[in-house]
């Protein structure tokens, strides 16, 4: 008989086991999109209709879910979700809006502007598939799974969590930010200046994987590591190959010391 918690128990291993694959299928295949746009991936759409329709299961399968869980009662419950809904408010909504907005300020205030490259719609299916996964995972776990009654580290490991998990946030929307301002004002990609860019090339990448982090921290559970790990599996090696090619972009005007996602490592 096939219940929820064989679905639930079928989905989270499904988080674990794709990690790996996509890891190395990385190492030797950049998604198309962004700097790395190229054509051969079938129709595309405008980036900030792409990042929220392919984020957007986040927050509506969450909001589906949750009132079926045994915990939607419980204030903790609520508490736990919300850095993850926070994340996925500005991800979802927000970072295409200021995505949108810049780039009508460029087209407008620019005389000959490059063109925007398009998002391959299968790249964003992908990830609208990926996140129907992750969603249903995190939410379900959070709303129904999880134990609040007997936890009696859930505020240590909550607070713990919630202050990594704000310094990723931090860094993460600080830096698309920086990257955003560098496309409004044309002329092409421009290398990253301040703060952590000093350090690395994607301390946006790096800012997630913190925030993932501090999500496994808060929540203590194998969907927050599962997630945390296919972020990361995810997220570097796209750190190393905007690495590659800002190197390859801007030669020696590149600051050598530079290291992809990780300051001090390579």
């Amino acid at each position: 008989m096939f219940t929820d918690q064989n679905l639930y128990y079928y989905s989270l291993l499904s988080l674990f086991f794709i990690a790996p694959p996509t890891f190395l299928a990385l190492q030797f295949l950049t998604a198309p999109y962004g700097k790395h746009h190229r054509s051969g991936w079938g129709p595309t759409i405008s980036p900030p209709l792409a990042w929220f329709l392919m984020e957007s299961p986040t927050l509506w399968l969450t909001l589906l879910l949750f009132p079926f869980g045994k915990n939607h009662n419980n204030p903790l419950s609520f508490i736990l979700i919300s850095p993850y809904l926070f994340h996925y408010i500005n991800r979802t909504i927000i970072y295409p809006i200021k995505l949108a907005g810049k780039s009508r300020i460029a087209h407008r205030e620019i005389k000959n502007p490059l063109p925007e490259s398009g998002f391959p719609v299968s790249i964003a299916m992908m990830a609208f598939v990926f996140n129907l996964l992750n969603a249903y995972v995190q939410a379900r776990w959070v709303s129904h799974y999880a134990d609040f009654n007997t936890d009696e580290w859930f505020w240590p490991r909550f607070a713990g969590g919630i202050v990594v998990f704000a310094a990723g946030m931090t860094l993460n929307v600080w830096a698309d930010k920086v990257l955003v301002g560098l496309k409004s004002e044309g002329g092409g990609y421009k290398i990253p200046r301040g703060g952590l860019f000093e350090y690395v090339s994607c301390p946006n990448y790096l800012g997630e994987i913190v925030e993932w982090l501090g999500w496994a921290l808060m929540t203590w559970s194998w969907a927050g590591l599962g997630f945390f790990l296919y972020t990361f599996a995810n997220l570097v090696p796209r750190a190393c190959a905007n690495h590659e090619w800002y190197l390859q972009k801007f030669g020696e005007d590149y600051p050598r010391k530079r290291k992809a996602v990780i300051p001090f490592l390579c």
